[in-house]
């Protein structure tokens, strides 16, 4: 196994993590598709979004991966008027993360974070490490911490 820069910032602060590996297929990168192939339920599979906002230029929004963002919500609740996803060509330049394998820990520049408040239902929830073929599960707690991330509502 390859250890991620996810995985060394969680080394780091001493935060326990398991690691799932799956096949990767590039017409599957969607989030209910890894959690099967990991052997979790889709909701406790969180994908990581990178969002525009009018007050925080660029903020990360993890969810389920069953779910589906509200942007009306997640503007409310972030603080913006309006958001917008980030258009996907910006993605690696701007986090240093491909589709499929973006994680909200260790991108290039540390940016606004909000967990989704369904994380507080798992012991553990499973994000990428940021490399496609990987999942890391971690206690919602321990991604708060690492991410300094607020936990808030934001999906319909």
């Amino acid at each position: 196994m390859t250890k991620t820069n996810a995985c060394r910032i969680l080394d780091q602060h001493n935060i326990p993590y398991e690691v799932r590996e799956y096949a990767v297929n590039e017409d599957e990168l969607d989030a209910v598709t890894v959690a099967h192939k990991i052997g979790l339920p889709p909701e406790q599979v969180f994908k990581t979004l990178v969002l525009t906002g009018d007050t925080h230029k660029y903020f990360v929004a993890v969810i389920p991966g069953n779910a589906e963002l509200d942007l009306k919500q997640t503007a409310r609740v972030t603080g913006n008027k309006a958001c917008a996803m980030l258009p996907m060509k910006e993605l690696l330049p701007l986090t240093g993360y491909i589709r499929g394998g973006c994680s909200p820990i260790g991108m290039k520049k540390a940016f606004p974070t909000f967990l989704d408040e369904t994380a507080e239902l798992f012991d553990h929830i499973s994000i990428s490490p940021g490399k496609r073929g990987m999942q890391i599960l971690l206690a919602p707690k321990d991604l708060v911490r690492v991410c300094e991330a607020n936990i808030v509502e934001l999906c319909k």
